[in-house]
C-alpha cells in the first residue's frame, strides 16, 4: 500500500466508525402520526417555524429532534366537583385532543412533550368546576347533561387553543351521585314519567269521547235530513209506483180497487 494514502485511508475509516457511531443522531425516521422539531445547538436553538414529518431525514449530529405524537389522543379523568346547592359529585371526563403540526416548534419551545398535564387538563379541571358549579344533581344527572358538557367544552376551547392544542371534544363519561340523592331523584324522574303517561291516557280516551261525539251528531243529521225528506205525498207516489210495477209482473192477481190504506189499490197475487 502507498503511503501517501494511509492518511486519506486512516481519516475515512474514522469518518466511517463515527457515522455508525453516531448514526442514531444522524439519521432520523419519523413514523406514522408523529412529527418532529429540531433543536439547532449552535445556530439559534429551537426551530419554531418548520415541524419535520413523516419519513427518512439527515439531521447534524450536534442537533436533536425530538419526536411528538401528532394524531388525536384521548385522556381521562376523574374529579371532584360541588353542584349549586353544595353537594359533592364525582365526575368521569374523557376528552380528545392533538398538538398544532404547524405550531409545534413553539408549542415544545414553550410547553415540552407533558403539555397536556400542564394545560389540557388543568384548563378541564377549571371549567369543569365552574360550570357544573351552577346546576342541581338533578340537572346534570338527567336534563343538562348535554348541554352542560357543550359549556365546558367551549369555555376551555378557547384558551387551550391558544397554547397550540386542538380540542376536539370533552364527554361527561359517568356521573356519581350520594345513593340517597340518585335515589330520590330515580323516584321523582318516575313519577314524573307514570304523570305523563297518565296525561296521555287522559288525552286519548277525551279524543276518542269526542269522535264518538261527532260521530253521533253525524248520524243524527243524517236521520234528520232524511226524515224532512219522507212526505206522506212521497210514500203514496211510491206506493203508486210500487203498484204499477206488481201490474205488469206476468204472475196471475186479483187488483183491488180503492181497498188499500190512504186508497191505494190491493194486489193479491197467485203463484204463476
Amino acid at each position: 500500500m502507498n503511503k501517501k494514502f494511509l492518511p486519506l485511508i486512516t481519516i475515512l475509516v474514522i469518518a466511517f466508525v463515527l457515522v455508525i457511531y453516531l448514526s442514531n443522531s444522524i439519521f432520523i425516521t419519523i413514523q406514522s402520526g408523529e412529527a418532529g422539531v429540531l433543536y439547532k445547538k449552535f445556530t439559534g436553538g429551537t426551530d419554531t417555524t418548520t415541524f419535520y414529518g413523516e419519513g427518512f431525514h439527515i439531521i447534524a449530529p450536534w442537533n436533536t429532534m425530538f419526536l411528538y405524537n401528532v394524531r388525536t389522543q384521548e385522556g381521562k379523568e376523574i374529579m371532584e366537583v360541588l353542584s349549586s346547592n353544595g353537594l359533592s359529585i364525582s365526575i368521569d371526563l374523557s376528552f380528545r385532543y392533538a398538538p398544532e403540526r404547524n405550531s409545534l416548534g413553539k408549542l415544545h419551545k414553550e410547553l415540552g412533550k407533558d403539555y397536556a398535564q400542564k394545560i389540557v387538563v388543568p384548563e378541564i379541571r377549571s371549567a369543569t368546576r365552574n360550570i357544573i358549579g351552577k346546576y342541581t344533581p338533578e340537572e346534570l344527572y338527567s336534563s343538562k347533561r348535554d348541554s352542560i358538557q357543550q359549556e365546558i367544552f367551549d369555555e376551555c376551547k378557547e384558551n387551550i387553543e391558544k397554547k397550540y392544542i386542538n380540542l376536539d371534544a370533552i364527554l361527561i363519561r359517568t356521573v356519581e351521585l350520594p345513593s340517597a340523592i340518585k335515589t330520590a331523584i330515580e323516584n321523582k324522574l318516575k313519577q314524573e314519567q307514570e304523570s305523563k303517561e297518565y296525561e296521555f291516557r287522559i288525552a286519548k280516551e277525551e279524543k276518542e269521547a269526542e269522535r264518538k261525539r261527532i260521530e253521533a251528531q253525524g248520524i243524527k243529521d243524517f236521520q234528520d235530513i232524511v226524515s224532512e225528506g219522507i212526505s206522506e205525498k212521497l210514500l203514496k207516489w211510491k206506493g203508486i209506483e210500487a203498484t204499477l210495477e206488481l201490474s205488469k209482473s206476468q204472475n196471475s192477481k186479483v187488483i183491488v180497487i180503492g181497498q188499500g190504506k190512504d186508497g191505494l189499490p190491493i194486489i193479491l197475487g197467485g203463484d204463476k
